[in-house]
């Protein structure tokens, strides 16, 4: 089974395990009656084993849709809020002096120097300070009020350039509030992408922070001719004297006090309707230039409608932290629901989000461990590298203390795997991990890539929560699936949400048919409120991935493959663009020799290679430092780590235990790579390789890596 093949390989004594096994079962039986009784899983169970959505007809390539929307789609979170200024509007009178967005203050700065010599900025950070849902109202609308000011007009494009903080929410609710059109840019797009996105937006005015404006804006500046207003959302910005004429910069509290003595009495203010653009965000998409996707007011709530719809007793008990990117529909969406349902936001980043984070000082406390959060979105690339880090700490444990959590590890698996729960395994075994994350996350949120089993199975284990596997695209407003949370299967990303139902299209190239058995597979084809406008300025790609039925339903054409279980929940099995024909006809999925080799110790990240002019799959490998460097020594290679990485001696070594695993994760003989380049340095967003939510960028990893491409498809490569 797939439990078995999950479960940690232990060196334990045969008579001794066999004595413990029995401790076990004789635990087991004694409490199950009790347990059974008072944790109410006799529901849960009962639950997880429901059909979760059914197609509409018993047509081939029906949508299916959940069985909780199957007869009328949900679009709108609460009676008469169709825009987003209502839905803030009616949790600001609901939740009125409850807190709403926290941020750290920072006590201390500090400059660490490495051994190496580099210096490292480090942070002592204090307790989070609270803005209500009324402080945060009364701030957006003054910020509205002053950019009107500033002469900003409704129904224009006005950017959004900053780091995920309490401002960035305050912009964007004054936004909505005005019927300004946000234009969201990633904080780690490069420069040539950053103009692009606006000039293509025509925008006279950009919100940043002091940090990006010296580092990304101030290079760019001049090549953005519309650009008249920069606001910064952090205090004053030190003046630069290169400034091009007619660009004044203002800070954030500036245009607020601008917008509080504006006086607003005689104009109507321009409302927004459900139809109007609020967001045009820019995607960083795994291929070419970004691409603004309009999405409307009404797509956005029909959205976390569905979404919030799949978290159980959301509400004023729970609080987020927010740390992802908010130009991340991911994250937008995410925090939307929180507002809207009365939860606390505490801002975060990935390098304060825990104790051992890369800035917070040695001793004191991450974000985690100050806010104990209750709900968390994260990407997989997080989730693989706390997994990662945590099985590095149990191999260093001693024998008896590393026997004991694999046992418990696999009991808890097995239980898992029934319907059941551990609360004795909990306390005593995981309480110590689980504090990694702050001790209280009840539901995880994975989105923005394919989770691995391993990964998202161990996060039950060790986190004690359900992991929410969720599938989404910006152009679908982030909505699309979320598994339940009693729904502890791996590897699916569960049934459509209320707001939208999903069709499988059929895509003869690659041999997926709706008709196939056991199982229904094709291109997922998403349809409802939340299916957005289409691309900024781009009128012949919106016609080529979204279509309009004969009912006027929007479908959204996602490029993914996928297939329906029999209790209506999706899997993605693979991706069109993913998909190479190799030389000799076979067909390879670049994804699918990812994820088997994705989650071996040596690697950090991988990138898997083919070309149809040959006959054998090669791949980039980010190596993991620690595990590189013990196989070298091992083999006796002595050398830096340049030298161990572009070794063709330390290549053959990772390629074999690449080949081995691949074997253990049943590949075909032709998907497994034959050639490796190791790569000394990580592929971050920074970089330009991978997207913000770490996905590989193909196009630019083959141009990077064009030189070891040639040289592993050589004229002399046997």
């Amino acid at each position: 089974s797939q439990a078995a093949k999950m479960k940690l390989k232990h060196n334990i004594n045969p008579v001794l395990l066999q004595l413990i096994n029995f401790i076990v079962l004789v635990y087991s039986l004694v409490t199950y009656i009790p347990w059974y009784i008072l944790s109410g899983s006799k529901q849960a169970i009962a639950k997880a084993k429901q059909v979760k959505a059914r197609p509409v007809n018993n047509k081939p390539g029906g949508a299916y849709r959940s069985v909780n929307s199957l007869h009328c789609l949900a679009s709108v979170l609460y009676p008469g809020c169709d825009t987003l200024d209502k839905v803030f509007k009616y949790a600001k009178t609901k939740y009125k002096d409850k807190k709403l967005l926290g941020t750290r203050e920072i006590l201390k700065e500090e400059d660490e120097i490495q051994p190496s010599g580099k210096v490292f900025k480090k942070v002592i950070l204090g307790k989070y300070t609270w803005l209500s849902y009324e402080d945060v109202y009364i701030k957006a609308v003054n910020f509205g009020n002053g950019l009107a000011v500033l002469g900003q007009q409704p129904k224009t494009n006005i950017a959004i350039f900053c780091e995920t903080r309490a401002e960035w929410m305050i912009a964007a609710q004054a936004c909505f509030m005005c019927n300004y059109q946000l234009v969201t840019l990633y904080a780690t797009l490069g420069g040539p992408a950053i103009v692009h996105g606006l000039n293509e937006t025509e925008v006279t005015t950009i919100i940043t922070s002091k940090e990006l404006m010296q580092t990304k804006l101030k290079e760019i500046v001049s090549q953005v001719p519309l650009l008249r207003h920069i606001i910064t959302v952090d205090g004053k910005p030190t003046t630069w004297s290169e400034f091009p004429k007619g660009v004044i910069v203002h800070t954030m509290a500036s245009v607020q006090a601008m917008g509080a003595k504006a006086d607003t009495g005689n104009k109507q203010p321009s409302r927004p309707v459900p139809s109007d653009i609020a967001v045009i965000m820019y995607t960083s998409g795994s291929t070419g230039i970004p691409k603004g996707v309009m999405i409307s007011h009404c797509n956005i709530i029909a959205g976390i409608t569905g979404m919030a719809e799949r978290i159980p007793n959301l509400g004023e008990k729970d609080i987020y932290i927010g740390y992802l990117p908010l130009a991340h529909v991911l994250e937008l969406s995410a925090e939307l629901v929180c507002l809207s349902h009365g939860c606390r936001i505490g801002y975060s980043s990935p390098q304060t989000l825990a104790d051992q984070s890369s800035k917070i000082k040695k001793g004191s406390k991450g974000d985690v461990t100050t806010l104990k959060p209750t709900l968390m979105a994260a990407v997989p690339e997080i989730m693989d590298r706390i997994y990662k880090n945590v099985m590095n700490k149990v191999n260093e444990m001693t024998s008896f203390q590393r026997n004991l959590f694999i046992l418990a590890y696999n009991y808890k698996m097995e239980q898992i795997s029934k319907g059941y729960t551990t609360p004795l395994c909990d306390s005593l075994i995981f309480r110590k991990v689980r504090m990694l994350l702050g001790g209280k996350i009840r539901v995880l949120l994975c989105g923005g890539a394919p989770l691995s089993a391993a990964t998202q199975r161990f996060m039950n284990i060790c986190f004690c929560c359900p992991v929410g596997q969720g599938y989404g695209l910006t152009e679908s407003a982030g909505a699309g699936t979320i598994t339940e949370v009693w729904d502890y299967t791996t590897g699916r990303v569960g049934a459509p949400l209320v707001c939208c139902e999903i069709k499988l299209l059929n895509w003869e190239e690659g041999g997926y048919y709706n008709t196939d058995k056991p199982y229904p597979r094709g291109e997922i084809l998403i349809g409802g409120q939340n299916v957005t406008v289409g691309y900024y300025k781009n009128e012949a790609r919106t016609r080529k991935d979204f279509t309009v039925d004969e009912n006027g339903q929007r479908w959204l054409h996602t490029g993914d493959i996928g297939e329906f279980h029999h209790d209506g929940c999706l899997k993605i099995i693979d991706r069109k663009k993913d998909l190479v024909k190799l030389q000799a006809g076979e067909y390879v999925s670049l994804g699918k020799v990812e994820a088997a080799l994705k989650n071996l110790p040596l690697v950090d990240n991988i990138c898997a290679y083919a070309s149809s002019f040959h006959s054998y799959v090669i791949g980039f490998v980010v190596p993991n430092q620690k595990e590189l460097a013990e196989l070298a020594r091992k083999k006796g290679f002595k050398g830096t780590w340049e030298e161990i990485c572009n070794s063709p001696e330390m290549e053959k070594e990772v390629l074999k235990v690449l080949a081995e695993a691949a074997m253990a994760a049943n590949l075909e003989k032709f998907e497994i790579p034959v050639k490796i380049r190791l790569s000394p340095d990580p592929w971050t967003p920074e970089t330009g390789l991978v997207t913000d939510a770490f996905k590989l960028k193909r196009k630019e990893l083959t141009a990077f890596y064009q030189t070891d491409i040639d040289r592993m498809y050589g004229k002399n490569v046997k």
